[in-house]
């Protein structure tokens, strides 16, 4: 089974018992912020093939919902 780069990011983040509940947080919502950017331009992108920008998102926000911090959608311009 291939593991992608940001499952492993992911695993490093879960897996650092040097981060605190909340610094692990600050750096899964920045993660999703890169994710969700890059998300958007796949989609604006004359190329719309699913790189696994989705996924990334979606695994980024299993691991915050883990966290006890679960994801809100804002507004109409969510993916």
């Amino acid at each position: 089974m291939t593991v992608s780069t940001m499952e492993l990011k992911l695993q490093a983040i879960r897996e650092d018992t040097g981060l605190t509940p909340r610094e692990k947080i600050a750096r899964l919502e920045r993660l999703r912020v890169e994710a969700r950017a890059l998300q958007r331009a796949a989609t604006e992108s004359a190329m719309v093939e699913d790189d696994g920008w989705y996924e990334d998102v979606h695994l980024i926000d299993i691991e915050l919902d883990n966290l006890g911090k679960p994801v809100e959608e804002k507004g109409p311009a969510t993916l």
